[in-house]
């Protein structure tokens, strides 16, 4: 159970004597740390990655989720953007051995759902002119159970069904802004 208090283990005293101790482990963590070659969390964004340069999107390696792991997945979101949180990207699927994902293929079994643009995939950062900084928080989640969706999930089912299966999520969010 993710935040509970850690099993106490006692351990066999060596030598005449004897005597037990006791010492607390805690448990693997719930959080994963979500670090990327190309950002640094809460710096800015670079134009390369966005709808003002390439519109690549950034490489991002995560730590090894718990051993009970089923299944990872990502989701990029403007919270920022006008009216509701924009998603730019959703990928599940990811097999618990995966730890990174590159600026090109998937790796082998990973799924892509339909972004707030209405295409599956990576959508590029493209904040309104004059609009402000906004955030783009990547967030990549440890699952329980296989999500099972299927490539191509509009955004608010990916959103549901991470929101029932996380065991955990470790974020990185950068900043754009454009120019007025």
């Amino acid at each position: 159970m993710p935040g509970a208090l850690a099993a106490t283990l006692a351990l066999a005293g060596c030598g005449a004597g004897g005597g037990g101790v006791t010492e607390t482990r805690p448990e693997p963590p719930t959080t994963l740390t979500l670090v990327s070659p190309d950002l640094t969390d809460g710096g800015q964004l670079p134009a390369r990655f966005t709808c003002d340069g390439a519109g690549a999107r950034p490489a991002l390696r995560w730590s090894r989720p718990p051993k009970g792991a089923r299944e990872l997945a990502l989701v990029v979101a403007d919270p920022d953007a006008p009216g509701a949180t924009f998603v730019h990207w959703t990928v599940f699927g990811l097999a618990p051995r995966v730890r990174r994902l590159g600026p090109a293929a998937l790796p082998r079994g990973a799924a892509q759902g339909r972004n707030g643009f209405g295409a599956a995939g990576w959508g590029a950062p493209c904040p309104p002119q004059g609009g402000g900084r906004h955030r783009y928080v990547f967030s990549i989640y440890w699952l329980r159970r296989p999500s099972g969706l299927p490539a191509g999930a509009d955004s608010a089912t990916v959103l549901r069904v991470l929101a029932g299966r996380a065991g955990g999520q470790g974020t990185l969010t950068a900043t754009y802004e454009r120019g007025g």
